[in-house]
């Protein structure tokens, strides 16, 4: 795996462009790698990044991205603004936000508190991207 500064995880076996690549975006490290590499090993292909500037950054460098996991609280820009820009560039992302503090309100996006057990994520994944 790649360290989280350069932003992408090293996949193993299968061939990574047939798998739909996410984008996993938390400024706490222990959350953002445990759910990469659950999700690798569930045959995604997976980039990181450790906070909203670094994933606006990996964007343009990943146009087959198919979806942003975003925690909500983040230093320098929250989830929800995070997902609405990258969003705007490219528009059919599919969004999943998790917090352990946000109390959902309205928002257009699909929504999992934390803790959440690795097989929720999965089938939440699974529903947004239509498998």
């Amino acid at each position: 795996m790649h360290s989280a500064a350069d932003g992408e995880t090293a996949t193993s076996g299968a061939d990574h462009t047939t798998r739909p690549k996410l984008l996993i975006v938390d400024d706490d490290p222990e959350v953002r790698i445990v759910v990469a590499e659950f999700l690798e090993s569930s045959g995604y292909n997976v980039v990181q990044a450790n906070g909203g500037l670094e994933a606006l950054e990996l964007l343009p460098r990943h146009p087959d991205l198919r979806m942003i996991i975003s925690d909500i609280r983040m230093p320098d820009m929250s989830g929800i603004e995070l997902v609405d820009l990258a969003t705007q560039c490219q528009r059919d992302l599919k969004v999943i936000l998790i917090s352990g503090y946000f109390v959902p309100q309205q928002i257009g996006w699909r929504f999992l508190s934390k803790p959440f057990r690795m097989r929720e994520l999965e089938a939440v994944v699974r529903a947004e991207l239509g498998a």
